[in-house]
């Protein structure tokens, strides 16, 4: 059984097959997701689904992207969105200076920010961090994130930031990308990271993994970031599922 440990199926590019994909998930496999939440907007439709289909979980919180407007009725609005006990997360929060739709200072403040109210709820977090290491991993040290825990959503960090955030107790998530033919790095810190704290997920609708790059991704298409990883680890599929799904489960408390 796999465990897709973050998508988002409140994405619009579902609206016409939503019902009939999730319908779909047991059959092919896939026995968990989390959904991922980027906004607080988003959270109601997230719930929605996640009472509909049992088998998915939603994290809460706001993506950098969406960090210029945010005050603190927003995070008192967070904390009781946090209380829904479908709610295994606070993410995916973080940085992102490769788009920078919202100021650094901003990005920075607010995620600081979610990192405390994590600790708050006894949560995990779900981190998102594009091109800027450096500020996230400071900001994450600041905050004792190894009192918190959770997962680095689609790592494009190095082996070397990986052994630091392993050592915090938290998880690395791998995704498409690594079945990507040119993703060398992905791949040296999959072989590095021990299996029992690996991750695995499909960022759906975006990340297709090949074969079929290009299209729109769904949860069943998680099978090949399995494979992959099976072939880089030098072990069966059936280890890498069963240790995928442990390992999620046991980072988002789902029991």
């Amino acid at each position: 059984m796999l465990f897709d440990s973050h998508a988002h199926y409140n994405d619009e590019k579902f609206n016409e097959d939503r019902d009939e994909i999730l319908s779909s998930m047991r059959e092919n496999n896939v026995g968990f997701i989390m959904n991922s939440c980027s906004s607080l907007d988003e959270v109601p439709g997230i719930l929605a689904i996640c009472e509909k289909y049992p088998f998915v979980y939603a994290s809460a919180g706001i993506h950098p992207h969406e960090a210029g407007d945010l005050s603190e009725t927003d995070m008192d609005k967070l904390k009781e969105y946090a209380k829904n006990p479908k709610v295994k997360a606070i993410g995916e929060i973080g940085l992102d200076y490769f788009y920078d739709f919202s100021p650094r200072n901003i990005q920075q403040k607010w995620f600081a920010r979610q990192i405390d109210i994590a600790g708050e709820m006894n949560l995990p977090v779900i981190i998102h961090d594009r091109d800027a290491h450096k500020d996230c991993m400071d900001i994450l040290r600041g905050h004792h994130i190894e009192k918190i825990g959770g997962v680095f959503h689609c790592y494009s960090g190095s082996v070397e930031m990986a052994r630091e955030i392993l050592d915090w107790g938290m998880y690395i998530a791998f995704g498409g990308s690594l079945t990507f033919k040119k993703s060398v790095r992905p791949a040296e810190v999959a072989k590095y990271v021990p299996i029992d704290r690996i991750v695995i997920e499909t960022d759906c609708p975006y990340l297709t993994p090949e074969p079929h790059r290009g299209k729109r991704n769904s949860s069943l298409y998680i099978h090949y970031v399995a494979e992959k990883l099976a072939q880089i680890k030098e072990v069966s599929v059936e280890e890498i599922e069963q240790a995928t799904l442990n390992n999620a489960k046991k980072c988002f408390g789902i029991y």
